[in-house]
């Protein structure tokens, strides 16, 4: 609970988490996909790495149409991931560590082969309206058309798939069109129907029994659809991005599932899809009176370099992302709590989209990381970032797996829009999903010792180079920096509960600001374990971070300089610790290429 006047505490704000994509973790049995098993042989991994929550990807049974994200049975899990007791084995592993266990939880839409979607074809009962049904148009009083149905049919709206392709598809048992925003195998949820929130109710609270810790919400901001499903043509998907996401009865929807289901102790995050998604909504999902989730993913900083084509890239400045990480820290500021990251499954590596995956990878994928750790919010790792793992060097379309990047991509060159994968193989490296699904990097033996079998998706041919066996044999690893910035943040409460000041939010070059911690703002808790907060006065930090390759100089606003200052944590390890210190007591810092600095001012 909040001390009067100071934060509200909670165990996952002073969290790290990391996030498990289970195909691409661990093989315990060689048949190339990641499993179960696998994952709790690598518990005590995670445990040096000193996380202390874990998000796991689905595992439930799937077809695997989007790897996991198309659910035929939410109580059951994927027979290539293993068993039920496979599942309740990680659990008490993770749970003999400290380590919590989040689900992943995808409701905005099931598989089409789900008990749910089979009954509501055939109009059976209560079933008829769990999904989106309507009656198509005549195709010759439209503008849009589509090949998934009668002829002379089009589909009921215009509204375009985010995996590419109409929204709709056409059901010759029902004789009408069903919804899907996703793949055509992952029909919507009619969340209109009571019945289905009463359905998706009892799974959570069915997974709560079992004794997980929370619960990442998948898409969780487009389950009520707009009065008249309406057409928008400025957007480039016809509607479903500009219309779909914080629809008309979504903060209803959510305040039933926090009355029914939530509880303030776990851990909730929402990923909501959209451009831009307005603060009073993130307010209102964040309310505890309303939405009540813990955290929220926004999108903002994932389409600064994204183009409307999943090939397409545009250029973005520091400035930018500066602006983004400042908006939403000031909007969240009184009410809510930022979830902090830079990649996931559905993201490029990191390095390779904001950092230099060549000769200053270290040091970069380090900065990176400073950043996210440092910042007001909970830290979210994806597996192998914490190596400074990169994007894989695709060469051909028949490398990549990932239906986001193919069904647009063969549509394109079927349509003769592209020429071929060549014409597009630079932004495809770039932007892929397939980027963050390779294989975690265990060795640099066969396959990455992922498997001893063939994997599902190809292995980063860098594997030598980048490694757990390697890194944590390295004193100067990426891996041994993370291990340290997660002691540093469990260490200090100004990291987690400090207000943020940011400093030169115009610099292009430098990203540098404060962290400030009042009296009385932190009062330990009772498992606060070795955590630190002023005793009198404030504690203060500093954060600069050069997010160039050239050395760069910093002139330090007046009354930031202090000759009571130390260096707390920095990305060149062993190199001018002294001079870095008397350089903040003058207030001229020289960064070198892509260095992080995190010092201690004492007032």
């Amino acid at each position: 609970m909040a001390s009067e006047g100071g934060p509200d505490r909670r165990w996952w704000k002073e969290a790290v988490v990391y996030q498990i994509y289970p195909r691409s973790f661990n093989d315990s049995d060689g048949d190339g996909v990641g499993d179960l098993p696998g994952i709790t042989s690598r518990v005590d991994y995670l445990d040096d790495l000193g996380v202390d929550v874990v998000w796991l990807c689905p595992v439930y049974d799937s077809p695997n149409a989007d790897n996991g994200y198309d659910i035929r049975d939410y109580r059951a899990i994927m027979d290539e991931f293993g068993t039920m007791d496979d599942w309740e084995g990680l659990l008490a592993a993770l749970h003999e560590r400290d380590i919590r266990l989040i689900m992943d939880l995808v409701v905005n839409h099931t598989s089409d082969e789900h008990e749910w979607f089979r009954r509501s074809r055939r109009r059976e009962g209560e079933y008829e309206e769990y999904y989106w049904w309507r009656e198509g148009r005549d195709a010759d009083a439209v503008d849009w058309e589509s090949d998934r149905g009668p002829a002379g049919e089009a589909p009921p709206n215009a509204w375009q798939s985010l995996f590419g392709g109409p929204a709709w598809s056409y059901d010759d048992r029902r004789g009408e069109w069903y919804l899907h925003l996703f793949d055509r195998k992952q029909p919507d949820l009619n969340w209109r129907n009571p019945r289905v929130r009463e359905a998706v109710f009892d799974l959570m609270n069915w997974w709560l029994e079992k004794g997980i810790d929370g619960f990442r919400m998948d898409v969780i901001n487009l389950v009520s659809k707009p009065d008249g499903l309406p057409n928008d043509f400025d957007d480039p998907f016809n509607g479903t991005l500009s219309r779909v996401p914080n629809g008309p009865r979504i903060h209803e929807y959510l305040a039933e599932m926090n009355d029914r289901v939530l509880d303030r102790e776990l851990l909730t995050v929402g990923e909501m899809v959209g451009s831009e998604l307005p603060m009073e909504h993130a307010r209102r999902y964040l309310d505890p009176d309303e939405g009540g989730l813990s955290m929220l993913f926004h999108f903002e900083h994932m389409t600064l370099d994204r183009g409307e084509r999943v090939w397409e890239r545009e250029e973005w400045d520091l400035s930018e992302l500066k602006a983004v990480f400042n908006r939403w820290d000031e909007g969240l500021r009184e009410t809510g709590w930022n979830a902090l990251y830079l990649n996931n499954h559905d993201q490029p590596r990191m390095v390779s989209r904001f950092g230099d995956d060549g000769e200053y990878r270290r040091e970069s994928a380090t900065l990176l990381a400073t950043l996210l750790h440092t910042l007001r919010g909970t830290p979210y790792v994806y597996q192998g970032e914490e190596l400074g793992m990169t994007n894989y060097p695709f060469e051909s379309i028949e490398e990549l797996r990932d239906v986001d990047t193919l069904n647009p991509l063969r549509q394109a060159i079927e349509d003769g829009e592209v020429a071929s994968f060549d014409a597009v193989k630079a932004g495809i490296r770039a932007n892929s999903r397939d980027n963050a699904r390779t294989p975690m990097q265990w060795s640099a033996a066969e396959n990455a010792g992922f498997t001893d079998g063939e994997p599902w998706i190809g292995v980063n041919p860098n594997r030598d180079e980048i490694n757990v066996e390697r890194e944590r044999a390295d004193d100067e690893s990426v891996w041994r920096y993370y291990r340290d910035l997660v002691d540093l943040r469990a260490e200090h409460d100004v990291l987690v509960y400090g207000d943020y000041e940011p400093l030169f939010p115009d610099d292009d070059e430098v990203w540098v600001y404060a962290r400030t911690l009042a009296s009385g703002d932190g009062e330990a808790r009772g498992d606060s374990g070795g955590r630190t907060g002023p005793a009198d006065g404030e504690e203060r930090l500093l954060v600069a971070l050069n997010f160039t390759g050239d050395d760069r100089d910093v002139s330090l606003p007046g009354g930031v300089a202090s000759d009571e200052a130390a260096l707390l944590i920095g990305n060149y390890r062993g190199e001018g610790a002294a001079d870095a210190t008397r350089e903040f007591a003058a207030g001229e810092l020289r960064l070198r290429p892509w260095e992080a600095r995190v010092y201690r001012v004492v007032e």
